[in-house]
């Protein structure tokens, strides 16, 4: 690029930037042109406007003046940010949620009970492990007869079924109708497995059943919690019992 090329590029650029004077005028400096001052000017004055119109609400600014959007917004970083609402729920709607979840359980608590009346009913617990064995008294009138006893005779059974608790028909019977069932060593030891699973299943539902009936408590002693009386733990809860408060009496209006 040349010398003379570069001094007319710069002296275009001059005359882009600066208004035409006169002569006598050169000594006072460059002088903008309009567009430019008017530009200048307008930002100049809108800036002192804003800075105005904060300094006066902050003068007239009230210390106790409230904005219902303050609950709603809050200050993050130097940005107000709307808060995100949470669900409210009154007292009263908190307490008929816990009711819905106690008759929940309670249902089902109950109807654990009654799959447990049925297996117990048809299991009779005779001949459960760790089941306590049947006592039967006999009286005798003399020592002979204590001597001469026989349990069996006594009975009118066969020897080998005086050890039973169910299942033990007499002779008369024995010798009247025939064996009904299983008679074979296999068949009775598949009998004997199937019973075993249905004392197994029975111990599972009653351990079921416990545990609802705690989680019910529970749920109650919560339930009891969102009353507004005074209240004093008394026992702490632990896993297989709820926590025990005591409440101040209160005559009711």
């Amino acid at each position: 690029m040349s010398a003379s090329f570069r001094k007319a590029l710069k002296s275009k650029q001059k005359k882009h930037q600066e208004r035409s004077q006169p002569g006598f005028r050169k000594n006072l400096g460059l002088l903008e042109k309009k567009k430019d001052y008017k530009l200048r000017a307008e930002d100049y004055r809108k800036k002192r406007n804003t800075l105005n119109a904060l300094r006066k609400k902050a003068l007239e600014k009230n210390p106790d003046e409230f904005y219902f959007k303050m609950t709603s917004s809050k200050l993050q970083d130097g940005i107000h940010v709307i808060k995100q609402q949470t669900e409210e729920t009154t007292d009263e709607q908190l307490k008929v949620m816990r009711t819905q979840d106690l008759k929940y359980v309670e249902m089902k608590r109950v109807s654990e009970a009654k799959k447990i009346e049925r297996l117990k009913s048809e299991l009779h617990l005779l001949d459960a492990e760790g089941s306590q064995k049947n006592k039967h008294t006999f009286f005798c009138d003399t020592k002979k007869e204590v001597q001469k006893f026989d349990l069996a005779t006594h009975l009118n059974t066969a020897p080998e079924l005086v050890n039973r608790v169910y299942n033990r028909p007499t002779i008369d019977t024995l010798k009247k109708k025939t064996i009904i069932g299983a008679a074979h060593a296999g068949q009775l030891k598949k009998l004997r497995k199937q019973r075993k699973q249905q004392y197994e299943i029975l111990n599972q539902r009653i351990e079921r059943e416990k545990k609802l009936f705690v989680i019910s408590q529970k749920i109650q002693t919560r339930k009891d919690l969102l009353d507004k009386r005074q209240k004093v733990k008394v026992k702490k809860e632990t896993v297989d019992s709820p926590a025990i408060y005591k409440f101040k009496m209160e005559r009711k209006r």
